[in-house]
């Protein structure tokens, strides 16, 4: 057995290299064991002292009993790390029981339930939707008519925009899952363009961010349309973002984190853009955030999350010699998931077009794994001299793109 090195916890659920864990701790000095899905098993690094899959990794019960088995085995755990959004609370949650250094569950509780987040960073003096939790129809409505606009229903700790319903009138409330187990929030529809902001906050002052408009919406990539991001190299626009990121973020913590905040901008309001906030996470944006950020700005998002989960400084940021402007786009799967693909055509070479594509080959099937964003059917990215050059390849690709496939009963 291995109970003489340290012994360090990870939960793991990706297929693709969004974290290179081999590079982040030394396998051989330290006993690292993962708990995995079937999906993301694929992806664990060979040298892991042991692998345990599960059918989930935001199973608390379940995780808690394999790290109870891992510890038997390689001692007690130094530090259980996750660096998926759904898997923070359970990670945070066995290192406290096994007294490990890192994030605690309080701390981490404001970056997952979107109510308490919301009502923190509305004391902050920053602009927020109108926001009620809602146990049924009843409230829905009352909240709507209050404003005499629609509203946005949700999970209170959601992710992805699983079950997020955009409600105008009878017909779209009842689409609303309405569960004692499943606590769920409204906020007032606001008709701005969403913006992401990424980035490490390091207690105080942002370490590192860039701010991107989304192309299309998360919400509608759910229902079958691309979605994808450019970086906004309006300065006004930026500065203002900035601002707000640092009040919010503030506001929700004074410890590091990495980030991902979602706000409205109206860049076109007289007194100069204005923000309003969304929502925001104690972790690496998904889709194809970390990949553009290590390949255009040099810096490894996850690695930073990971420092920052083991209870270390992340490392500073020093910006590419040549700044450039990043993006990226996903396409949706051509089928209900699971699918197998049955065509698909390479986008690589196109002017405009990415500068890099993940694409499945016909007769590869498309799983319906929870990693969202990453299974699906085409992910590309962009870089360029500013955001029009970069949006230009981003639309360019979504037109031009195409993927087929046909649902299927296996699940990898």
């Amino acid at each position: 057995m291995s109970a003489r090195r340290p012994h360090l916890v990870v939960l793991h659920r990706w297929r693709a290299d969004y974290a290179h864990y081999a590079r982040y701790v030394d396998h051989s000095s330290y006993a690292v064991t993962y708990v995995t899905t079937e999906v993301g098993a694929e992806a664990v690094p060979p040298a892991a002292a042991e692998t345990v899959v599960v059918p989930a990794t935001d199973d608390l019960a379940r995780v808690r009993k394999e790290v109870d088995g891992l510890a038997a085995r390689h001692g007690a755990p130094c530090a259980v790390v996750a660096l998926k959004e759904d898997d923070l609370l359970v990670a945070a949650q066995v290192a406290l029981e096994w007294g490990c250094r890192g994030r605690r569950p309080d701390e981490l509780l404001p970056f997952r339930d979107k109510y308490l987040m919301t009502a923190t960073v509305a004391r902050a003096g920053l602009t927020v939707p109108p926001t009620a939790r809602v146990a049924g129809p009843r409230d829905v409505r009352a909240l709507a008519d209050a404003h005499e606009r629609p509203v946005v229903v949700k999970p209170a700790t959601g992710s992805s925009s699983e079950g997020v319903v955009l409600v105008r009138d009878e017909h779209d409330l009842d689409e609303v899952q309405f569960a004692a187990d499943r606590p769920l929030i409204a906020q007032v529809h606001i008709p701005h363009p969403v913006f992401h902001v990424d980035g490490v906050f390091d207690g105080r002052e942002l370490l590192c961010w860039r701010t991107s408009r989304y192309v299309n919406s998360c919400l509608g990539f759910r229902h079958g349309a691309t979605l994808g991001s450019v970086e906004e190299d309006r300065a006004d626009v930026v500065a203002a973002v900035g601002e707000f990121a640092v009040r919010a973020l503030r506001a929700l913590t004074s410890s590091p984190t990495p980030f991902h905040l979602e706000v409205f901008v109206d860049a076109e309001a007289p007194s100069g853009p204005r923000v309003t906030f969304l929502e925001v996470g104690a972790r690496v944006g998904g889709a194809e955030i970390p990949y553009v950020w290590r390949e255009v700005h040099g810096y490894d998002l996850m690695e930073a999350a990971f420092r920052i989960a083991l209870g270390e400084e992340p490392r500073p940021w020093a910006p590419p010699p040549r700044a450039e402007t990043a993006g990226w786009l996903l396409a949706p799967a051509p089928a209900a998931r699971p699918c197998v693909i049955t065509g698909v055509t390479p986008m690589s070479g196109r002017r405009p077009g990415p500068y890099a594509e993940e694409l499945l080959r016909p007769g590869d099937v498309l799983p319906a794994a929870d990693a969202y964003y990453e299974h699906v059917g085409g992910r590309f990215r962009f870089r360029g001299p500013d955001s029009a050059a970069v949006l230009a390849a981003v639309e360019a690709t979504a037109r031009d793109f195409r993927v087929t496939g046909e649902t299927c009963g296996g699940g990898r």
